[in-house]
């Protein structure tokens, strides 16, 4: 499955804000600098979902498109709403 992920880096903490039109929002610690945000999302999304998550666009952009490895689009807005629910 591919996701379009909307980040906001530099933020005060990582976590999963929402969803954005038809983009998830997320929000990372890390800078936008050699990769280090990208990686940030990707770590946390694969945490979240529990599956390998690949970048396959959006390098250097704000909006990027990740592959989601192993689960159908139900499976993750099911997991991703239990995550942005918790505090």
């Amino acid at each position: 499955m591919r996701l379009t992920v909307q980040v906001a880096p530099g933020a005060r903490r990582d976590r999963i804000v929402g969803w954005l039109d038809d983009a998830l929002k997320v929000a990372v610690q890390a800078p936008p600098e050699r990769g280090r945000a990208n990686e940030a999302v990707a770590a946390l999304l694969g945490e979240a979902l529990g599956v390998e998550v690949r970048l396959l666009r959006g390098r250097s952009s704000r909006r990027k498109l990740f592959e989601i490895v192993g689960l159908d689009g139900a499976a993750v807005r099911a997991r991703i709403a239990a995550r942005v629910a918790r505090p």
